[in-house]
């Protein structure tokens, strides 16, 4: 019998330590969690800005009116500053409409055929210059000028295309750079209308 009860009397001592347990890391994450919890309910601190009491109000009576002005500010300006900016394009559709204004680039033709006549009036006054038959010359000017005058129309139109794309680059950047700016004023002006709730009701905001 007393064996028995040495045996039962250590089973009985640690079911106590096991229950008591769970609530000892509960009480040792609760603060953690509730730091954390404050830190998000600020409105000032979500759009980075500090807001300090003037006449003593409470944390409570602070975060009331934090997101009161918050509210108000978002109200006016017409603007959510937790909402995401504005995505930029991909470099995949940058390129493809910058490949589609080279395609669509001005192009020069008619080259090969101009630079055939000048070649032909050259060879012929070349040909009767030297007692040649001046339709040789001419020919041979002629065969001449098609190359010329083609070669200088594909270089021109290659550069028409380069130029399409560079110019299609750089409205890219400046539109992206208007939307940036668009974007930031938009923030600017819901920090001021938020500053200037916040300082009425007697906070010092930064």
């Amino acid at each position: 019998m007393v064996r028995q009860l040495l045996r039962i009397a250590p089973v009985c001592f640690a079911i106590p330590l096991l229950a008591q347990s769970p609530a000892a890391a509960s009480q040792t994450s609760a603060p953690t969690t509730a730091n954390q919890t404050g830190a998000a309910a600020s409105p000032a601190k979500s759009i980075g800005m500090y807001a300090y009491p003037k006449n003593q109000q409470s944390a409570d009576q602070q975060r009331k009116d934090e997101n009161d002005c918050f509210a108000s500010a978002k109200q006016q300006s017409g603007i959510d500053p937790q909402a995401p900016p504005p995505a930029p394009k991909t470099e995949e559709q940058k390129k493809a409409e910058q490949q589609a204004a080279a395609d669509n680039a001005k192009q020069a033709k008619g080259g090969r055929v101009k630079g055939a006549a000048r070649g032909a009036a050259g060879g012929a006054a070349i040909g009767a210059i030297a007692d040649d038959e001046a339709g040789k010359g001419a020919a041979a000017g002629a065969a001449a000028g098609t190359m010329v005058g083609g070669a200088r129309q594909r270089r021109a139109n290659k550069a028409s295309k380069q130029q399409a794309a560079q110019a299609t680059a750089q409205q890219q950047q400046q539109q992206e750079a208007q939307v940036n700016a668009a974007h930031q004023q938009g923030i600017d002006a819901f920090k001021r209308a938020f500053s200037a709730c916040m300082d009425s009701r007697g906070y010092s905001i930064k």
